[in-house]
């Protein structure tokens, strides 16, 4: 097992395309971390460049106690999960999971030993004698997850392992990476698109835009404490709602005042303001749709609205609802708070208010786009 750390890692295209920015970080050992952001952000090439499959172009890259930018793919104890799976067709499961360990010319006894163990965790055992085209998705996936597994490496790279799947597949397979990790605990650097994915897998979430990482924490600390309006815009389903506010200040606490109301922010809030030294003036107040609270007959102290889409979900709803601006926002209200009169009555075009708790508003400056909070 191994941890590993890059140290201003930089990967550049024809000496102008910057693909990766200064990235820093270190990975603990037998830690699930997770590299999440939109297509092109450098996830990938990152972990390409762990695996060696990329060049680096500046900067350092350590696994356990060795520097392995010059060392070759196979020299450097880790595994790789392809999205499309990489599987060879002409031959059977059993023998896609023993090729890497054919070639190390590892024992029989060994190989059939690895082998077995890896697709009993997995639960492909009855698959060993099939070929790849008599699998489903899920299954090739479990294959070449397997085929990892028999090389018991250090590390284990995994990048976009379930893009190809559909969502119900998705999900089984996702549980399944989660109890994998437990039965063989190592160390695992996985890349995803999809924030779902990065919030129940890692440890730890590292957040990319544009080669640059924006922020490094646990699923809990980057969903409560975004560090700017990227983040606090993708992780979160639906993303978090932005609305246009002025800060006001009044002897030593502050208050945010938009679409007529007023919100006071509590001594936390204002004793990070203050410690700021923020100004009054225009921010931009942020609040998430589940943290929303429908009230209606025109309750004091409330924004209004006007509903546009009404989305049923099963167990709540998501209101897209347009303010005076122009601007539009998503409650997620849960079905069981609403009276049958009240979910007859949200049809398009009905006026509808909602308010929030002052202790879930998160502000950000509209000119750095960073927190004013955290």
């Amino acid at each position: 097992m191994a941890s590993l750390k890059l140290e201003h890692v930089k990967k550049l295209y024809d000496k102008n395309v910057v693909a990766v920015h200064d990235f820093n970080l270190e990975i603990k050992d037998k830690e699930f971390i997770v590299f999440v952001g939109p297509s092109g952000c450098g996830k990938s090439t990152t972990l390409r460049m762990i695996a060696g499959l990329e060049d680096i172009s500046e900067g350092t890259l350590t696994i356990g106690n060795r520097v392995v930018n010059d060392v070759e793919p196979k020299d450097r104890d880790i595994a790789m999960v392809f999205q499309n799976y990489a599987l060879y067709p002409h031959i059977t499961v059993y023998e896609n999971m023993a090729f890497s360990l054919r070639l190390r010319k590892m024992d029989n006894e060994e190989v059939h030993r690895r082998v077995c163990e890896a697709a009993e965790i997995l639960g492909i055992t009855q698959y060993l004698a099939r070929k790849p085209k008599a699998l489903s998705g899920g299954q090739r996936q479990r294959v070449a997850i397997g085929r990892a597994i028999v090389r018991e490496p250090q590390v284990f790279l995994m990048d976009e392992p379930l893009s190809n799947l559909d969502a119900k597949l998705r999900n089984q397979m996702r549980a399944e990476i989660i109890l994998l990790r437990k039965r063989i605990d190592t160390t695992f650097i996985y890349v995803t698109h999809d924030q779902t994915e990065a919030m129940t897998l890692g440890d730890r979430i590292v957040i990319m835009k544009d080669g640059y990482i924006q922020q490094v924490g646990t699923p809990q600390e980057v969903f409560e404490t975004p560090k700017n309006l990227f983040v606090a815009g993708f992780i979160g389903s639906p993303q978090m709602n932005f609305l246009k506010a002025k800060l006001v200040k009044n002897s030593d606490r502050y208050a945010a005042e938009l679409y007529g109301i007023r919100v006071e922010l509590d001594e936390k809030r204002s004793a990070k303001l203050r410690a700021k030294n923020a100004q009054p003036g225009q921010v931009i107040l942020g609040v998430r749709p589940e943290h929303a609270q429908l009230r209606f007959d025109g309750a004091a102290n409330a924004i209004e609205g006007t509903l546009r889409v009404n989305e049923m979900m099963g167990s709540e709803l998501h209101l897209h609802v347009d303010l005076n601006d122009d601007t539009r926002v998503i409650l997620r209200i849960p079905t069981l708070d609403l009276t049958e009169e009240q979910r007859a009555g949200l049809t398009y075009g009905s006026k509808l208010w909602f308010t929030f708790p002052e202790k879930v508003t998160h502000l950000f400056d509209p000119e750095t786009e960073e927190s004013l909070l955290f």
